[in-house]
C-alpha cells in the first residue's frame, strides 16, 4: 500500500518537523525584542547599490536569508541588464520563461508574459507593491477569445521598479491565484532614497532594423523628501516609441481530406491525409507607444507610523495593419479539384499541385487564394491604479498594516476593418519543409503584383472594449512572541471585487456573397501601386526571389473604404461576456526560528463568489446577423483552504537548504469560463467556447533547495519541484451546426473547442551558478528541467522541457559591458483553430553597455535580439508548421544623466 501525503498533513508534518529538532529542548536564542516591523517574513533587506557586482551581491542576501524559496532582482540588476521591461529583465533567473505573445497573435520583438517553471503564463500571479494590477491587451484576439489572468508585461517599463521577488513557493500571507508562483514588483518610495533630491533622466533613440525606423524613449525621475526624512514626494515619466514591422508565413488551420470527396476518390492515397487549410504570407506593421507615469507620496509623522499614497498609469497605442496573402488549397479541395504531384509526410500533404480548372470543366472556378488586409488604427490598452497603505507599530510587539486601492486596465480596439479579396481564377502548387524552412507557395497563371486582377469579397469591421477591473481593501498584523521556537504570528483579512467585461458593441461587414442588396459593397477601395518589401521573408529562410511580387493595401485605404461605406450594425453577442468575482480571504500563520533553522507554517482560506453572463443560441432576443439568441447568468461560490510550510535549514556557514509544501490555486482564465462561442473562423469553420462549469486550477506543490554560497557575490545552487494539479484546464473539441456568415448564413458543421478540468503533473530541477571572477569579471548560468503532463499523457501549455541562460560581464569604475543569451525549448502554446500550436526550441542574444563620463553622465548602448532569431511554430508534429516568424534587431543608445 502507497501513502500520498495531503497538503495539510505535509503541512503540519514540516511543522512537526521543525518541533523535533534540538532546539525543542531549548529557548530559541535571545531576541533583541525590536518591534515586529523589523521582522518581516522574507527578511528581505532595502539597500542602496551601485555596479553590476554590488547590486547581485545585494540580491543574493535577501535571497539567502529569505525564509521561503524566491529570486530576486535588484534596481541596478535592472538597470544593467539590456531589459526595456519587466519581463526582460526577469527571464535570466532560474524557472522563469518569457513570451512575446499572449498565444494568439505570434511572436514580437518585446517580450509581454511571463510564467514559471515550464507552465501557462496565466498559472503566474504578477502584484505590484503586494497588490493586483487591471491589464489590458492591445491584440484583439487576446481581447476576445485568449482572456486569460496573464498581466501585460508590455505596459511595464523596467525603470519603475525598485525591486523584483519571485516566490516560487507560497506562503500563507501572499495574495491567493499563482499555481506556480507569483512575481512582486516593488516600486521606489520617496523615503528610500539618500539624498534629499534625486532626479535622473534617460534619453535613447532605438532603431529597429526590420521595420527601418528609429525613435525616441524618455524615461525621468524627480524625488524629493526633507531633511528628517519624514516626508518625501516622487513623480515618474516614461514616453517610449518604437516601430515592428513581422514578417510571416502563417498556416491557418489543418484538416483531413474526406474520404468520399473527389480528390480521395481519385487517388485513395489522400483519405484522411491533413493538409493546410491556409497558407499565409504575412505582413505585419505596427507603431508603439508607450507612455505614463506614476508618483508616489509618503509621510512618516512619527517613528511608529508611515502613510503612503501611488498611483501609476500606463498605456500602450499599437497601431498596426496585418496584410495577408493566403493560399487556399481548402477551397480547391471543397470544389473537387484533385492534386497532382502530392507529397506525404508523416500523414500529411506537405506538398500539392492544383492546375486551374479549364473553362469547359464542370467544376466550379474556385479562386486559389484571397488577400486580407486588416487595419486597427486605434488599437491599444492601458493599466492604471491608485494604492492607499500604512503601517503603524502599536507596541514594541505588535505591527498592523493596511492597503486599500483600486485598478483598472483597459483593451481597446475601436475599429477592427478589415478588406477581403479573392485572387483570380488560376492555379496553386505548394511545398512545405516542416519547420526547417518556408514552404514553397506559388500562383501559375496569375500576377500576384496585379491588385487590379482580384475582385472584391466583401469586408467587415468590428469594435471590441475589454474591461478589467477590481477593488481591494486588506489588513495584517504581527505579533511578536518570542516563544521557544514561535517567533511571531501573523494573520490577516483580505477583500477584493474583480470584474472582467468584453463589449463587442458593434459588428457588420458587406459582400461574401449574401444575397440581401442591403449587405453589397458598393464600389471597390483603390491601390496605390504598393507591392510588399523587396527583402520580405529574408529572416526566416527566404532568399531572393522566393516569393512573388504580391500587391498589399494601404492601412488608410482599407480604413476609409469602410468607414465610407460601412454601417452601424448589432452588438456581436456570441463574442459578448463578463465575469465577476467577490472573494474574500483569512489567514494566519507562525514564523518559527530555532539555532541555525527558521521557517513559516500557515493556513491561508479563500471565499469565491463568481458570476458570469453570456450568450447561447435561443429565441429571447432577435438578432438579424447573428442568429436568435438567450442570455444567460451562472451564479455559484466555492471554497479553497491553502496551507502552506516552508523551512529553512543553515547547514554550514555556506550552506542553506530549504523544503516547502503548499496548496496553492488559480482560478480559470476567463473566456475559459464563458459559455458563449465565440471567434468563429468561417473558413477553417471552427471556434471556441467556454465552460462555466470549470473548476479552479489547484494544486499541491512540493519544493526543495540547496544553496551554497561559496564566495562573496557567488552562488551555486540545485533545487527540485513536483505540482501535483487535480484540476488543471485542458481542452476538447465538438462539432456544432453553426450559420456561416460568408455563405449567406448556411448552417454548416464546425469544430468548436472548449475548456475541461483534467488532472495534471508537473516535476523537474533547477540548477544555478553565479560568481564574480576578479578583475571585473563574473559569470552567471542557470539551467531548468521541466516535463508538465495531463492524465492523458498530452504536455501542459507553456512546458518547455529545457530553459537555460547563459550570462557575462565585465566592470571597473567608468565602463561596463554584459552579454547574455537565453533559450528555451519546444513548448506548447495552444489551441489556434481548434488545433495545437507549438513554439520550437528558440535562443536570444542581448547586451548592454554603459560608459561613465562623468558623476552625473554616463552613456548607453543597449541591443536586443542580436542573433535575428526565428519564431518557428508547429502543430501535430514537426511537418505541419504553423509560423515562420522574424522581427529583426533592435539597437539602443542613449545617455543617462543623474543630479
Amino acid at each position: 500500500m502507497s501513502l500520498k501525503p495531503t497538503p495539510i498533513a505535509a503541512a503540519a508534518a514540516l511543522a512537526l518537523l521543525s518541533a523535533a529538532l534540538p532546539a525543542l529542548a531549548q529557548q530559541a536564542p535571545p531576541t533583541d525584542n525590536k518591534p515586529a516591523e523589523a521582522k518581516p517574513t522574507t527578511k528581505l533587506e532595502t539597500v542602496v547599490i551601485t555596479g553590476i557586482r554590488a547590486s547581485r551581491e545585494q540580491s543574493l542576501t535577501q535571497k539567502r536569508n529569505a525564509d521561503s524559496i524566491v529570486e530576486v532582482i535588484t534596481a541596478e540588476d535592472i538597470g544593467k541588464l539590456p531589459d526595456k521591461n519587466v519581463a526582460d529583465a526577469i527571464q535570466r533567473i532560474p524557472g522563469v520563461n518569457i513570451s512575446s505573445g499572449a498565444g494568439g497573435e505570434g511572436g514580437f520583438s518585446e517580450n509581454d508574459r511571463v510564467s514559471i517553471r515550464g507552465t501557462s503564463p496565466t498559472l503566474t500571479q504578477t502584484l505590484i507593491n503586494g497588490h493586483a494590477v487591471g491589464t489590458g491587451d492591445w491584440f484583439v484576439l487576446n481581447q476576445t477569445e485568449a482572456v486569460g489572468r496573464s498581466v501585460s508585461y508590455s505596459l511595464l517599463p523596467s525603470e519603475i521598479v525598485s525591486k523584483v521577488t519571485v516566490h516560487k513557493s507560497a506562503q500563507a500571507d501572499l495574495v491567493e491565484g499563482g499555481v506556480a508562483g507569483s512575481v512582486n514588483i516593488e516600486t521606489r518610495t520617496p523615503l528610500s532614497f539618500k539624498k534629499p533630491f534625486t532626479a535622473e533622466v534617460s534619453a535613447q533613440a532605438i532603431h529597429s532594423t526590420l521595420a527601418k525606423k528609429t525613435d525616441p524613449q524618455l524615461n525621468a525621475l524627480f524625488n524629493w523628501k526633507n531633511e528628517a526624512s519624514s516626508a518625501g514626494v516622487l513623480f515618474q515619466v516614461f514616453s517610449e516609441t518604437r516601430h515592428e514591422r513581422r514578417d510571416g508565413q502563417e498556416f491557418l488551420g489543418y484538416a483531413q481530406i474526406d474520404p468520399a470527396s473527389a480528390a480521395a476518390l481519385a487517388d485513395p492515397r489522400l483519405a484522411n491525409l491533413w493538409y493546410p487549410q491556409l497558407i499565409n504570407s504575412s505582413l505585419f506593421t505596427q507603431k508603439r507607444v508607450r507612455k505614463g507615469g506614476l508618483f508616489d507620496v509618503e509621510i512618516k509623522p512619527s517613528n511608529a507610523l508611515t502613510l503612503d499614497v501611488n498611483g501609476f498609469y500606463s498605456r500602450l497605442s499599437a497601431v498596426n495593419f496585418d496584410h495577408s496573402y493566403l493560399a487556399n488549397p481548402q477551397a480547391l479541395l471543397d470544389g473537387g479539384y484533385v492534386p497532382t504531384n502530392v507529397v506525404i509526410r508523416n500523414g500529411t500533404l506537405v506538398g500539392a499541385d492544383f492546375p486551374n480548372a479549364p473553362a469547359d470543366s464542370t467544376l466550379p472556378q474556385a479562386p486559389p487564394g484571397l488577400v486580407d488586409s486588416i487595419a486597427r488604427p486605434g488599437a491599444a490598452s492601458q493599466s492604471w491604479y491608485v494604492d492607499v497603505n500604512g503601517k503603524y507599530r502599536v507596541s514594541d510587539k505588535l505591527f498592523v498594516s493596511g492597503q486599500a486601492g483600486t485598478t483598472r486596465g483597459l483593451g481597446d480596439t475601436p475599429g477592427d476593418l478589415g478588406y477581403e479579396s479573392n485572387l483570380p481564377f488560376g492555379g496553386l502548387n505548394y511545398l512545405m519543409h516542416g519547420i526547417s524552412g518556408p514552404a514553397n507557395v506559388s500562383f501559375p497563371g496569375i500576377d500576384t503584383a496585379d491588385y487590379n486582377a482580384a475582385t472584391l469579397a466583401g469586408a467587415w469591421w468590428a469594435v471590441v472594449k475589454v474591461v478589467d477591473k477590481e477593488s481591494y481593501a486588506q489588513a495584517d498584523a504581527e505579533w511578536a512572541l518570542d516563544r521557544g521556537i514561535v517567533e511571531s504570528a501573523k494573520f490577516g483579512v483580505r477583500f477584493a471585487d474583480h470584474l472582467r467585461q468584453v463589449h463587442y458593441p458593434n459588428n457588420g461587414g458587406c459582400g461574401f456573397g449574401n444575397p440581401d442588396p442591403a449587405f453589397a459593397c458598393n464600389g471597390t477601395a483603390p491601390w496605390d501601386g504598393a507591392l510588399y518589401p523587396s527583402n520580405f521573408g529574408r529572416g526566416f529562410g527566404a532568399g531572393p526571389g522566393f516569393f512573388p511580387p504580391m500587391w498589399i493595401q494601404n492601412p488608410n485605404t482599407v480604413r476609409d473604404f469602410i468607414y465610407s461605406h460601412g454601417s452601424t450594425t448589432e452588438p456581436y453577442w456570441p463574442g459578448e461576456f463578463s465575469v465577476s468575482e467577490k472573494t474574500a480571504a483569512v489567514y494566519a500563520m507562525a514564523n518559527l526560528a530555532g539555532p541555525k533553522w527558521r521557517g513559516n507554517v500557515g493556513v491561508r482560506f479563500v471565499h469565491t463568489k463568481q458570476l458570469v453572463h453570456y450568450n447561447v443560441p435561443g429565441d429571447t432576443i432577435v438578432s438579424p446577423n447573428f442568429g436568435d439568441y438567450t442570455p444567460v447568468t451562472d451564479n455559484r461560490s466555492y471554497n479553497d483552504v491553502l496551507p502552506s510550510a516552508n523551512l529553512r535549514f543553515d547547514l554550514a556557514k555556506d550552506l542553506v537548504s530549504r523544503v516547502s509544501v503548499a496548496r496553492t490555486m488559480t482560478r480559470p482564465d476567463y473566456s475559459a469560463l464563458a459559455g458563449a462561442i465565440t471567434s468563429l473562423d468561417n473558413i477553417t469553420l471552427s471556434g471556441r467556447g467556454g465552460n462555466v462549469n470549470l473548476k479552479p486550477v489547484r494544486s499541491t506543490n512540493y519544493d526543495a533547495t540547496l544553496e551554497w554560497y561559496f564566495a562573496p557575490k557567488s552562488l551555486l545552487s540545485a533545487g527540485v519541484f513536483y505540482m501535483d494539479m487535480s484540476s488543471y484546464v485542458g481542452f476538447g473539441t465538438s462539432k456544432q451546426m453553426l450559420a456561416n456568415t460568408n455563405h449567406g448564413g448556411a448552417i454548416e458543421e464546425f469544430t468548436i473547442t472548449a475548456p475541461i478540468n483534467v488532472k495534471a503533473k508537473n516535476k523537474g530541477f533547477e540548477l544555478g551558478y553565479q560568481q564574480a571572477l576578479g578583475a571585473g569579471f563574473g559569470a552567471a548560468a542557470n539551467y531548468t528541467y521541466a516535463n508538465g503532463k495531463d492524465s492523458d499523457g498530452a504536455g501542459l501549455v507553456g512546458s518547455s522541457k529545457h530553459t537555460y541562460n547563459v550570462e557575462g560581464y565585465y566592470e571597473n569604475d567608468v565602463f561596463s559591458v554584459r552579454l547574455a543569451y537565453t533559450y528555451r525549448s519546444d513548448y506548447l502554446v495552444g489551441l489556434d483553430r481548434s488545433t495545437t500550436q507549438y513554439e520550437a526550441g528558440v535562443g536570444n542574444l542581448a547586451m548592454s553597455a554603459s560608459y561613465k563620463l562623468s558623476d552625473r553622465f554616463s552613456l548607453q548602448f543597449d541591443a536586443l535580439n542580436l542573433n535575428n532569431p526565428v519564431l518557428r511554430y508547429y502543430g501535430d508534429n514537426k511537418d505541419q508548421p504553423r509560423a515562420f516568424y522574424s522581427n529583426g534587431r533592435q539597437f539602443f543608445f542613449g545617455v543617462r544623466a543623474a543630479l
